[in-house]
């Protein structure tokens, strides 16, 4: 594994009388979809090319229970969120930086209910961070790019311009879609809607995101979630543009920038 990769568990770093700067939670997608996985890489590149100290829980680290509680079952949901925040506790756990908005929002806003204190921030909030600290570097490459606000860090969360700060940050001009920042529409996945079949003759949600993304003309359409990833670059499958349009989480486009590849 390249110095760039490493990564530590929580538990040795433990064994060890030690304490990370931060908590990365990979998530479910993270953990196990092969696009995703792309992205956990993309952020642990940056993490150590700003020094910075983090950890991962590995197997310790268990689902959010986002999926079950918006699904309906608050009972999964909250086994799930005790048996986190207890592992939390247990390891003094003080900030989580996470990429998948959903996670994001289940960790910061509904485990505080439950007990929680940790302080938890999104990737591209910790990126913008390093950048203003001057521990991080972001190249810029002139280019011409679209971007689609997540649901549940736009709308949700209320984070429309720390994302855009960063696509600035690297030299890109954003053409907007009709509808972005609180009018952003839905890429299809929220809510556990990934997870439910569609009924027949319905137009899915990502194929009217991805038309608007193509009108603007941009080839690169940049996200800040798994899910959006994935529902973006199906409903690109299903214009045959997969070849000409590329998409990327803010993450692999900086690690793209700096060359980190």
């Amino acid at each position: 594994m390249e110095q760039e990769d490493k990564v530590l568990f929580m538990s040795d770093m433990a064994a060890d009388g030690k304490e990370p700067e931060i908590l990365f939670w990979v998530g479910c997608a993270g953990s196990y979809d092969a696009r995703a996985q792309k992205i956990t890489k993309a952020l642990v590149k940056i993490l150590n090319h700003a020094s910075v100290s983090f950890a991962i829980l590995g197997k310790e680290e268990n689902c959010t229970g986002d999926p079950a509680r918006r699904a309906g079952n608050e009972f999964i949901f909250q086994m799930l969120a005790l048996q986190n925040i207890e592992t939390f506790k247990m390891y003094n756990v003080k900030r989580i930086v996470t990429f998948c908005p959903h996670c994001f929002n289940t960790l910061k806003n509904e485990y505080p209910e439950l007990g929680s204190t940790v302080d938890v921030i999104h990737h591209t909030q910790f990126i913008k961070e390093l950048i203003e600290s001057g521990r991080l570097k972001v190249a810029s490459t002139p280019g011409q790019v679209t971007y689609h606000d997540s649901c549940y860090l736009g709308r949700i969360n209320d984070v429309y311009d720390v994302p855009r700060d960063l696509i600035t940050a690297m030299g890109k001009t954003i053409e907007e879609m009709p509808r972005n920042r609180t009018r952003g529409l839905c890429c299809g996945a929220g809510g556990a809607q990934m997870f439910k079949e569609d009924e027949p003759g319905d137009k899915r949600i990502n194929i009217e995101r991805i038309e608007e993304a193509l009108d603007t003309g941009a080839e690169t359409i940049l996200v800040n979630c798994p899910f959006c990833t994935t529902m973006i670059e199906d409903g690109l499958k299903s214009k045959e543009k997969q070849e000409s349009v590329m998409v990327y989480d803010l993450s692999e486009m900086i690690v793209q920038n700096n060359g980190w590849n």
